[in-house]
């Protein structure tokens, strides 16, 4: 094991509980990476509400990685359970509950999504559970217990509960439940560090609480920033289509990293890469470059970098690709149609001609089928739609 700590600052917002002057020793983590004669277990728990993560996502888990990478055991709990309840954090309004199935179906890419970022192959170093194997045991004994370590004031000081309750929004007793579901995974895999973006403090909180009740040490919650969006405002999300999926292709991420606004490009660099940060080259264009680059390095390999880098210069635009509105398209909507709508194309029959010869791409996936229909816009929004070697727009 290190004692470098450089590794768990970077990128790192707050570590709690914090030493001070009162505590003992033991109450740091530093102290503990260095003096424990055993790995640390380190929870990370990920809820599968849908069926892709992005780069705002895989932050904690590089966080998991680095401490991998220390000699630590990850415990990454995937939220089978916590998931059909969904997380109230943050939400103005109930979150519509999942069904069993719904879950299932978006979990099943997860780990593969995942496996660019973390170490699978080291024994010991990974282990991989299902929240619902011990919360699906529960019964209204237990339940009824976990309810028990909590009042309805402490709930209330949850951000959102606090807003909605205020504002006369209704609160379910169902969500009451989730930050004592995820807490109780602390105490069901023994964590001694959890991870969690700023958002979670409560609920990791929560899970310090719980653990004390159970007669465990409490653990330490380590919390990692919030990443902003490729709009440069908010944070990243599906739901703003301000995002960066890790199921994009590798020419899509690329062209959408190389646009990142300057004033985030030293967030991105010290949460997506490991690249020293003073170390990067001084103009903000050629750092945009670099960034897409290493992301998308980290996630497809050397080869389809190039590929993507390849494939940005050949548009001749750096990244500023044109936009074309979906909004007035009719949908369903053949693709033959929208290159024709796009201007790409000057006819429908052309558009299909077109894809027949092989000439268009969809975010790099070269279209087989003339008589390609999309059901909404939804399903095109954020892509990029190619007609040859340099005519590129991005649907919007």
């Amino acid at each position: 094991m290190t004692d470098n700590f450089s590794w768990l600052h970077r990128g790192t917002v707050e570590i709690f509980p914090q030493a001070t002057d009162k505590t003992t020793e033991t109450e740091n983590l530093e102290y503990l990476l260095t003096n424990i004669n055993r790995p640390l277990r380190v929870k990370l728990g990920i809820d599968p509400t849908s069926v892709d993560i992005h780069l705002g996502h895989s932050i904690p888990v590089r966080k998991l990685r680095a401490f991998q990478d220390a000699g630590h055991t990850a415990v990454l709990i995937i939220g089978d359970f916590t998931a059909r309840i969904g997380d109230p954090t943050g939400k103005s309004d109930v979150r519509r509950q999942l069904t069993e199935a719904e879950v299932h179906e978006n979990a099943k890419t997860y780990l593969e999504q995942l496996r660019p970022i973390l170490d699978f192959d080291t024994p010991n170093r990974l282990e991989i559970r299902y929240n619902s194997q011990w919360l699906a045991k529960l019964d209204l004994a237990n339940i009824l217990k976990l309810l028990s370590t909590m009042t309805v004031g402490q709930m209330l000081e949850k951000e959102g509960f606090d807003l909605r309750f205020k504002t006369q929004n209704p609160i379910f007793l169902h969500e009451f439940l989730y930050p004592l579901m995820q807490g109780y995974d602390s105490v069901a895999i023994e964590a001694d560090v959890e991870l969690g973006g700023t958002d979670q403090k409560f609920n990791i909180a929560v899970g310090r609480d719980l653990q004390r009740h159970f007669g465990q040490k409490p653990q330490f919650g380590l919390l990692t920033p919030i990443l902003i969006g490729t709009d440069g405002v908010q944070k990243m999300s599906k739901s703003l289509n301000n995002y960066i999926g890790l199921l994009e292709h590798p020419n899509n991420k690329y062209q959408k990293l190389q646009a990142i606004p300057d004033n985030l490009l030293e967030q991105y660099f010290e949460l997506l890469t490991d690249l020293p940060l003073d170390s990067l080259p001084s103009e903000a264009r050629e750092q945009q470059k670099l960034l897409a680059w290493e992301v998308v390095k980290k996630f497809h390999g050397e080869a389809a970098a190039a590929e993507a880098k390849k494939a940005a210069e050949s548009a001749g635009q750096q990244g500023d690709i044109p936009e074309f509105s979906l909004s007035g398209v009719e949908f369903p909507a053949r693709l033959a149609s929208i290159l024709n709508l796009s201007g790409l194309c000057k006819s429908g029959g052309e558009g299909r001609r077109k894809i027949q010869e092989g000439g268009v791409k969809l975010d790099g996936e070269k279209v087989t089928d003339s008589e390609a229909t999309f059901q909404s816009s939804e399903e095109l929004h954020g892509k990029v739609l190619q007609l040859g070697k340099k005519n590129f727009i991005r649907l919007v």
